[in-house]
This record gives structure tokens, sequence and C-alpha cells, in this order.
């Protein structure tokens, strides 16, 4: 008998109704954008629009239209080149007999690990000027140290399974194992932890174009617009209240999809019943009927009837 599902599905369809707005605005927002009207005066409300105005005059809607490309596709990218990195590095920490090797991969990413991400972003900054795509390859590198050492500390169970020694020995290759063995054991791992990282990879981008690295100081993101719009936050709220729910709706709906995907994902059974044993199984043989056993045999009986007459008499 199949068990309904409809609380895990439920949780995944509003998962996906949160992270379905802010994303469906950041990549098909500039297509409904339009061209730019007159700029009015800074933060007001009405003569056309509806969300008002921002810190120079121009409609905040467009400006949300427009600016929720920069961030997504940004944490994205980072998030993607990170495991791109840290997924060979950590395999390779996890499976290697060499001690020596492990070191040489693990001791100088904890070096970087040591270095606070957004102190490295800043760094770097000073002395290049990273654009969009700059500034995903720098959250991108501050991410690979820890997203390595969460890959090996996850696949090192798997690793020192017999069944790698098994694979080995049959002449598989290293990367078969390591991904078709190990990669997937650790899968419901490393969903979980991209889940978290994602977010982590948002806020840093958010938070180094709100400090003016890889965004021009008047652009089009929404992370610009909670910066350049605060100072009137009490006269035309608007224009950072859209940007900043936006940002929490897609961090927090991304947590929550990656969270009910796993659920769902996960074995289920009835609750209060125990899992009915495989055929064949050694549960399974003990629990099956078989012929009753001898009985023990008396003291009489063991004795013998010599024994028997003698102890009588």
């Amino acid at each position: 008998m199949r068990i309904p599902t409809t609380g895990g599905r439920g949780r995944f369809t509003f998962a996906l109704l949160i992270v379905a707005v802010p994303l469906l605005l950041a990549l098909l927002g500039p297509l409904f954008a339009g061209e730019s009207g007159p700029r009015a005066a800074s933060f007001t409300a009405g003569g056309g629009h509806w969300a008002g105005t921002d810190f120079v005059g121009r409609d905040v809607w467009r400006q949300v239209l427009l600016g929720g490309r920069p961030v997504v596709l940004a944490a994205l990218a980072a998030t993607a080149l990170a495991y791109a990195v840290a997924l060979p590095l950590g395999l390779l920490g996890a499976l290697t007999h060499r001690r020596w090797l492990e070191e040489l991969v693990m001791r100088p990413l904890d070096i970087l690990l040591a270095v606070p991400s957004l102190l490295v972003i800043l760094l770097v900054a000073a002395v290049l000027t990273p654009g969009a795509g700059g500034l995903a390859l720098l959250v991108a590198l501050v991410n690979i140290p820890d997203a390595a050492r969460t890959v090996r500390a996850a696949a090192a169970e798997a690793a020192a399974s017999p069944a790698v020694e098994a694979l080995r020995m049959q002449g598989e290759t290293w990367w078969r194992t390591a991904v078709g063995y190990v990669g997937r054991s650790a899968l419901r791992t490393l969903a979980a932890d991209a889940g978290v990282r994602l977010t982590g990879v948002l806020y840093l981008v958010a938070t180094a174009a709100f400090l003016g690295v890889g965004a021009e100081p008047d652009a089009a993101d929404w992370a610009v617009m909670v910066d350049r719009n605060r100072t009137g936050m009490f006269v035309q709220p608007w224009a950072v209240a859209l940007p900043a729910v936006l940002i929490m709706a897609l961090t927090m709906g991304t947590n929550l999809l990656c969270d009910a995907a796993l659920d769902r994902s996960g074995p289920r059974q009835r609750p209060g019943r125990a899992p009915r044993p495989e055929r064949g199984s050694r549960r399974h043989r003990a629990s099956r009927p078989g012929p009753a056993p001898d009985p023990l045999p008396t003291d009489a009986t063991a004795a013998g009837p010599g024994r028997s007459e003698k102890s009588h008499a």
C-alpha cells in the first residue's frame, strides 16, 4: 500500500513558490522592464510610479526588474565554480592512501580558510577592480576550502569501506570509484551543504555589492538598491523593502527547497510499524515456522533402563 506524501509535497511546493518569485524576476525581469522614462523627484510615490522612485528619481519597479540578474547569476556561478574545484580535491583527500598527498592538498586550503572571506574580497578589490564575473570568481575562491573539507568529511566513511577496496582490486578507475560509489554515498550530505552554501554565497555577493565591489554605485542591483536607498527608507520604504524581501526570499526559499527535496528522496515507512524483513534475510529465516525441536530427555530416560531400575531399587 502506498503511503500518502501530502505533507512532503506541500512543503516542496511551498518552497518552490517562494524561490520561484525572485528567480523569475531575476531571469525574466529585464525582458519586461521597458524603456526608462523621465526621472522624477527623489523618494516620491505616485506620478505613474506605483512603487515610487529611488534616490535619483528612477522608477523603483523598473530597477527591481533589472537588478536581480547580477545577484542571482553571480551567486549561482560562484557556487558551481566552488564545487567544481572542491569535489575533486575533497574526493582525492578522502581516497588517497598517501599521507603526504593528503597534506599537500588540504593544508593550503586550511590556511585560506583561516582568513575571513569578506576580508579576502576587499583586499583583492583594493588592488584590482573586479566586475560581476570577477566577483563570482572571488566568492568561489573563498568558498573552495570549506566546501573541500565538507566533501572530504562526507566521503571519508564511504572511502574506508570494503566496497572501495573491492572496486580497486577489480581494476576500476579512480574516477568511477570516486564519483560512482563514494560520491553517491555522500550525495545527501552534499545536497544539504549546497543549499546552505548558496545562502552564504548570496550573502557574500550582496554584501560585496553593498560595499561597491563588483557593481557600480548607481547600478541596477538589488544589493546596491538597499545600500543607496537606505537614507530614504522612512520616506519611501518600497525602494529598500522590495529588493531586501526578494533577497531574503531567495535565500530562505533555497534552504527550504533543499530540505524538502531531501525529505522527499529519503526512505519512508508507516509510523508505528517496523519495516518488513526481506525474503531470504536472517530475520526472515528466523521468523519462518519450522518443525518443533525434540523434547529434552528427562533424567529417567537419559539414564537408561538399567540405571532406572537401580535408582528405583
